[in-house]
């Protein structure tokens, strides 16, 4: 989609014209025959286009026809084109959008695939009504037409809105009014003079990698240019430390609803419910937005005139699409798919989206040959149904949550949150600066334009943030390092059955035996008579990154360092000599949470007191001992946590998942997240502070929205509140309290 270079003020879009209900007369300024004979042209150039589209196609496809088989005159073939054509754009405009509202119950990449064949299906009708010559298409074949004639009219139709400014902001603003009214909702009059926020999120992108992107090399131009301008011009760029739970589901609920306690993963087990929780999971993110907004009493950063898209929460937005919190509900003011309603019911869009879709997994498949042929290394594996959610993500996901952020922008709301998750998808199978990665910044460098283009356009003025929920760290999984996964580990230094692959590997040997010497067991396994099952033999053993929990579901409560001791006498010290594992966290009966470490190291957190020949946490930054605690301290931390050994000379980790760019632990860049804002907001933190913790962002954010709303004569705040250091609050206007 293109963005005309709009060359009137913000007060052209509130003029007569544009508003339902003008007492304009035809002639005046609610009417305009130039307007109309405008219209007229583009109708009749895109009508031509696709005629003309559809005789070149008859000619060079063999299975495509637009005449008898006996032969038809040039007049009769000429004819039938264009009223085939004629048909087909006026079945796409009336008949399109019915079809897909009546698709949005299937699954999106469902969907995705269907366009294609939505298309071919309405081009197929319009040829059997066509009432001159005997045009006809096969099935398969009509599909490649519909596409190629829908993405000829597109592109017409954008090349003859750029020339036609006031046609093009006539439409977006029509549209916006409407959906306008319908909802009901929006900042009213008064406020369009003071400026809304977009904060747009790219998920998973480091404040490393960024400014690395920024940076132009000799001679040429930063790999995002449009980011780049930004922060040269306009924007301020402070890093911000996440909690020890570096990944989305934490640091967008702390963000978005001002607390992410007891959230230790991305997913973990509760022993009261049996459940495992996971927060990308629409049960789960539900149930995670509910205990927020109890332990706040607030609805969210949203709940003024918000809308939440792409998220897996809502905020407290009422306007959401495309948010997981809310994806399992179905009603008038929820529907999460809605989203893909307002994008999809434009063929153009859709045909222009399903093309790309296609082309990325194309790309995918191209990208994971080559490293699989040049034996690049870590490597993971990128077949099945990846190349699918890749397409999803970098495309689809994409193009509806920014056309969504463009339409909340000329609907004037308030606050909007959008997260574009792309980069953080591909770099957990190419790693976080892999060359697929880099072609994934210049597509997401290009969104950013976009908005930041219509953000200067747009009815009021608004004011666009950048940020990320947390970076990514490379390394080969432990599995790949090891030869067995912490499940087989756990399983080993407990004594019990591993898989004898692993049970063949140094790390799984090494554990079974030290498990069977705590035991008192024979070395040789086939000497062991024969025994009873253990009771506690199922151990739940879950992953986020290169962080690892560990719950024995069997035992009520938070197990003890001594009960674990008793019960399985090598765990822990298996787990914590092991050469991938830097650090395990358990509880101690006698000193509270206690991290251990190699060579019988302790750092005893609530005294600060270390033991041993080093601190467990030595190398993690000054506030790994703080986030570690407070992890420790959730109801719902497990019996046992443990995070990878990390190489102090590259910051490499080891992801307990099949990802070499991973997220969810300490060590390396994964805990070093950006905030971009605007130098006309004031700074994030006062100068040699420290931005710690989602919901220390929250609260920043929050304070934005408040200056946002002050009358201008109000704004003259250059430095945040003393309140805004971690760890305080600040009070807000009651306005944005939810």
């Amino acid at each position: 989609m293109r963005i005309p270079d709009f060359r009137r003020g913000p007060a052209f879009w509130r003029t007569p014209l544009f508003r339902r209900g003008s007492s304009a007369s035809r002639s005046g300024p609610g009417f305009s025959w130039r307007g109309l004979g405008a219209a007229l042209l583009r109708i009749g150039a895109v009508w031509l286009v696709s005629t003309v589209t559809m005789l070149v196609l008859a000619g060079v496809l063999p299975d495509f026809r637009l005449q008898s088989a006996g032969g038809d005159s040039a007049t009769v073939i000429g004819i039938t084109a264009a009223v085939g054509a004629g048909v087909f754009g006026l079945l796409s405009a009336l008949v399109w959008p019915i079809l897909v509202r009546a698709f949005l119950l299937v699954p999106a990449l469902v969907l995705g695939v269907l366009v294609f064949f939505l298309n071919g299906s309405l081009l197929w009708l319009a040829l059997s009504l066509v009432p001159y010559g005997r045009g006809s298409t096969d099935p398969t074949m009509a599909v490649v037409v519909a596409a190629a004639m829908s993405a000829a009219s597109s592109a017409t139709n954008a090349f003859l809105a750029v020339r036609d400014d006031r046609a093009y902001r006539h439409r977006l603003a029509r549209i916006a009014g409407r959906r306008r009214r319908r909802e009901g909702t929006g900042a009213p009059a008064a406020a369009l003079g003071t400026p809304g926020t977009v904060f747009l999120q790219l998920d998973g992108l480091g404040h490393g990698v960024l400014s690395e992107a920024l940076e132009a090399p000799a001679g040429g131009t930063p790999l995002m240019p449009a980011v780049a301008a930004l922060r040269a011009r306009t924007h301020r760029l402070t890093r911000w430390r996440t909690d020890w739970s570096s990944q989305t589901g934490a640091s967008q609920l702390g963000i978005l609803h001002g607390t992410n306690e007891d959230v230790p993963a991305f997913r973990w087990y509760e022993k009261e419910s049996g459940e495992v929780v996971v927060s990308n999971r629409p049960t789960s993110a539900a149930e995670l937005q509910r205990r927020a907004v109890e332990r706040t009493g607030d609805r969210g950063l949203l709940a003024q005139d918000g809308a939440s898209r792409g998220n897996l929460f809502t905020g407290g937005a009422k306007q959401v699409a495309l948010v997981l919190s809310v994806a399992a509900r179905r009603g008038k003011d929820n529907r999460s798919r809605a989203g893909y309603f307002a994008y999809f019911s434009d063929p153009a869009n859709a045909t222009r989206t399903a093309v790309s879709f296609a082309g990325e997994v194309v790309r995918e498949v191209a990208q994971s040959t080559r490293a699989l042929l040049r034996r690049e290394r870590p490597r993971v594996g990128r077949g099945g149904l990846y190349p699918f959610i890749r397409a999803f993500a970098t495309v689809v996901e994409r193009d509806v949550v920014v056309a969504a952020v463009l339409g909340d922008m000329l609907s004037c709301r308030t606050a909007v949150y959008a997260d574009l998750v792309g980069y953080d998808e591909v770099a957990h199978h190419s790693g976080p600066r892999g060359r697929d990665t880099r072609q994934v910044l210049r597509r997401l460098d290009r969104s950013v334009a976009l908005i930041a283009k219509v953000a200067e356009r747009a009815p009021r003025p608004y004011r666009l943030v950048l940020l990320s929920d947390h970076g990514q760290s490379h390394g080969e999984t432990f599995e790949e390092a090891y030869g067995l996964t912490l499940e087989e580990l756990v399983r080993a230094g407990s004594g019990l059955q591993v898989p004898r692959s692993a049970g063949r590997t140094p790390s799984g040997s090494e554990a079974r035996a030290a498990a069977r010497a705590a035991l008192h067991r024979p070395e040789d396994g086939r000497q062991e008579p024969p025994r009873k099952p253990a009771r506690h033999t199922g151990p739940v053993v879950l992953a986020s990154g290169n962080l690892g929990l560990i719950s024995f579901p069997d035992v009520p409560g938070r197990l003890t360092r001594e009960r674990i001791d008793e019960l399985r006498p090598a765990l822990l010290r298996t787990l914590a000599e092991h050469p991938g594992i830097g650090f395990v966290l358990v509880e101690s009966a006698e000193h509270g949470p206690v991290v251990l470490g190699k060579g019988g190291a302790e750092h005893r957190l609530e005294s600060g007191e270390i033991l041993g020949p080093r601190d467990p946490l030595a190398g993690l930054g000054v506030g790994a001992a703080g986030a570690v605690l407070r992890t420790a301290r959730f109801p719902h931390a497990p019996d046992i946590m443990v995070n990878s050994s990390v190489d102090p000379g590259t910051g490499a980790v080891h992801a307990f998942e099949e990802q070499v760019g991973s997220h969810g632990g300490l060590g390396g860049e994964q805990s070093d997240a950006f905030l971009l804002s605007p130098l006309e907001l004031s700074p994030p933190v006062v100068p040699g502070a420290e931005l710690v913790g989602a919901q220390a962002v929250h609260r920043v954010l929050r304070r934005w929205l408040a200056e946002s709303a002050e009358p201008p004569h109000a704004r003259t705040r250059s430095a945040p509140p003393e309140g805004d250091a971690p760890g305080a609050a600040e009070p807000l206007p009651a306005a944005y309290r939810g």
